[in-house]
């Protein structure tokens, strides 16, 4: 079979957690005998979830691609995590992809976890279909759980099948395009079966939908209707082609992945009614000198060997061994299945391969072999780090390698981060919730032998005083031969909070000579770096009134000793008070849960500064608020308890306000 462009097809497979999309591309390989047997993820033998991380979680936590044919199609396949803590890496597959697969249960309450999935995918104008799995534990009504699924979705839902059940049992399917009745079997095809009368009332009732919904983008298929003249297969396979290309309508099915149920007819849709990659190069609106190769990295990997591979979509032209793109040679190209690589001299418009050595280039980074960059194309937004712990190597001897360490994991993962906090000189190291943060920890340990310990950061609270004071410092010393000698006397006020430290002097008569005041200056400011209570000071006057000094004894540096011993004695007079940092946050989650996360800020000292409706999320509210830096380490994870997991925020860093005395009391007694 000669290779082409229209031949390809790259399918992303996403959903929630536990929803079976591992299995569901263990089946896909099976059937299509890209694999003798069907691993399971108990085995810890599948070909996603194929790293140590995710199989010690049982869960995926990266990104896994595998290929097979079917139908003289390529089916490239990119398994996605589920879990809301590793949704970076899926956005940043949607970007290189034709068609999303969006795997989900059939439970009505749970269809909620679906909604940034599918805001994402509509967003993007990429194509997507619905694969309901698990129907054989399916409580609700087919019909309940298409309603609950629109209610998540912007785009119309188009089911192409239509349920056939034994009481709690599935026993098949109707193909509504057909209206041709199908009986599972394990281990072969459904085979045809005479259409079951006791379901035509409600076939016919969701297959008149179906058309409904595609005559809304046919005029043809409209008329048809009207005129009551009955539609071909080929002509309604033609609209959800179409249609589905366009982003305009999700096809639904569902089936039993373990059993693989439902995936031929899954695999038939993919290759009848997805789009090719030139239709997706149109909705990217890429501009290229034709004839140019233009690819854009999906994802870095680390290999357990130390090297660096980059994931990439073709977007345009072929992709050779040995060409430079933006300057930059690759050492190969790969194709990958799970954790195995195959090396391959050429690309082609659609492919999705891995490259090597590419050290500089990050995720979403558009490279071309022209000899000018092209315009970059769009990539998806960096999610904002939620939760934090600070770290600190097990052996010191490390330290010298963690930056290097923690910089690679950014670049496998950049909705990481890490920071060498100023104020308390701790590295923190930020993600998505605590499973992000330990699957990173362990990345740490195996990959890069640097095991961590761990605790929660510390808050940099600051210091400042409610009331102004006068202090007198006097250093004075004799050892032989020069002594050393200042004497100060300093007006310590509070100022307005956000104005930081003034310093004035309003000497007279040279009792403190012009060449000393600098070191007075530089004494108050030492000396402020940790106040009374234990923290920085901010938010005050200090003006240097009166002095005296010694014409042979005193110097710059005796005037800073005397104004530390000034400030030592002044402070603690001055009333210190306690300041934390405030954040304001926006809080986005369904407005069902509005009432309850309004009780969570409340309860942990949040202002409430207003709510609305998010006016491109239906059914979502949007609350803001000013928050305390102290009581966010497990905001985000009472937030996903109380929405299901999908709730979310982001934050900034706004002002410093006083510590209520009863925390404060907690605060300094901890410290004590």
């Amino acid at each position: 079979m000669t290779r082409t462009t229209e031949n390809i097809r790259n399918i992303a497979i996403i959903g929630p957690y536990s929803a079976g999309k591992t299995t569901l591309l263990e089946s896909l390989l099976f059937l299509t005998q890209a694999t003798t047997r069907k691993g399971r993820i108990e085995d810890k033998n599948t070909v996603g979830d194929s790293s140590p991380e995710a199989r010690d979680h049982a869960m995926s936590v990266e990104l896994a691609i595998a290929s097979t044919t079917y139908q003289d199609i390529e089916l490239t396949f990119l398994d996605c995590p589920g879990s809301i803590e590793f949704l970076q890496e899926t956005y940043n597959a949607l970007v290189g992809v034709g068609t999303a697969v969006i795997v989900c249960e059939p439970e009505t309450e749970r269809i909620l976890t679906l909604s940034p999935l599918f805001k994402f995918l509509d967003d993007w104008n990429i194509p997507h279909i619905v694969f309901i799995n698990k129907m054989d534990r399916a409580k609700n009504n087919f019909l309940d759980v298409l309603a609950a699924l629109q209610k998540a979705s912007n785009r119309p839902l188009v089911p192409q099948q239509y349920p056939i059940r034994k009481e709690q049992t599935l026993l098949g399917y109707i193909d509504l395009v057909s209206e041709q009745a199908y009986h599972y079997h394990p281990d072969s095809p459904a085979d045809p079966v005479p259409f079951p009368e006791e379901l035509h009332v409600e076939e016919k009732i969701t297959r008149e939908e179906m058309l409904e919904t595609l005559a809304d983008f046919d005029d043809e298929l409209l008329t048809m209707l009207l005129e009551e003249v009955a539609p071909s297969s080929e002509k309604i396979l033609q609209d959800l082609r179409q249609e589905l290309s366009a982003d305009q309508i999700v096809p639904v099915v569902f089936g039993i992945a373990t059993q693989d149920y439902g995936v031929r007819p899954l695999l038939d849709i993919l290759v009848q009614e997805a789009p090719a990659p030139l239709d997706t190069t149109a909705r990217r609106e890429l501009k290229a000198t034709p004839g140019e190769t233009v690819v854009q990295v999906l994802k870095n990997f680390y290999t357990p060997q130390g090297g660096k591979l980059s994931l990439v979509r073709v977007w345009q032209g072929e992709l050779q061994e040995g060409m430079l793109l933006n300057g930059l040679r690759p050492g190969g190209i790969y194709q990958l299945m799970g954790s195995q690589q195959k090396s391959v001299q050429r690309a082609i418009t659609g492919e999705i391969v891995a490259l090597s050595r590419l050290e500089e280039v990050k995720v979403g980074e558009t490279l071309s072999s022209g000899g000018k960059p092209v315009q970059s194309l769009r990539t998806a937004t960096v999610m904002q780090p939620v939760y934090a712990l600070a770290i600190a190597p097990e052996n010191h001897k490390d330290e010298v390698k963690l930056s290097t360490a923690l910089n690679k994991l950014i670049d496998e993962d950049p909705s990481l981060a890490w920071e060498q906090h100023g104020d308390t000189h701790e590295v923190i190291l930020w993600g998505q919730g605590d499973i992000h943060l330990q699957v990173a920890l362990e990345r740490l340990r195996r990959k890069y032998n640097l095991p961590m310990t761990t605790h929660l950061p510390r808050v940099p609270y600051k210091e400042t005083i409610r009331h102004g004071g006068t202090s007198h410092g006097r250093y004075k010393h004799q050892s032989g031969g020069h002594g050393a000698f200042g004497d100060v006397y300093l007006d310590i006020k509070p100022l307005a909070r956000g104005s930081g430290f003034q310093f004035h002097e309003t000497i007279v008569g040279g009792v403190v000579p012009k060449q000393y005041i600098p070191g007075v200056e530089t004494g108050v400011r030492e000396y402020l770096s940790e106040g009374p209570l234990g923290f920085p000071v901010v938010d005050v006057d200090v003006t240097l009134t009166n002095g005296s000094y010694h014409a042979v004894d005193s110097s710059e540096q005796a005037f800073k000793q005397a104004a530390r011993i000034a400030m030592t004695e002044g402070m603690p007079h001055c009333e210190p008070q306690l300041l934390e940092p405030i954040l304001v946050i926006n809080i986005y989650i369904p407005n069902e849960f509005t009432a309850n996360a309004l009780q969570l800020i409340s309860g942990k000292r949040g202002q409430i500064l207003g709510y609305e409706s998010l006016t491109d999320w239906r059914g979502w509210d949007h609350i803001t608020g000013y928050f305390p830096l102290a009581e966010m380490h497990n905001l985000i994870i009472e937030l996903r308890s109380l929405t299901f997991g999908v709730g979310f925020f982001d934050w900034q860093y706004d002002h410093l306000q006083e510590v209520p005395d009863k925390v404060s009391e907690q605060v300094l007694a901890t410290l004590g």
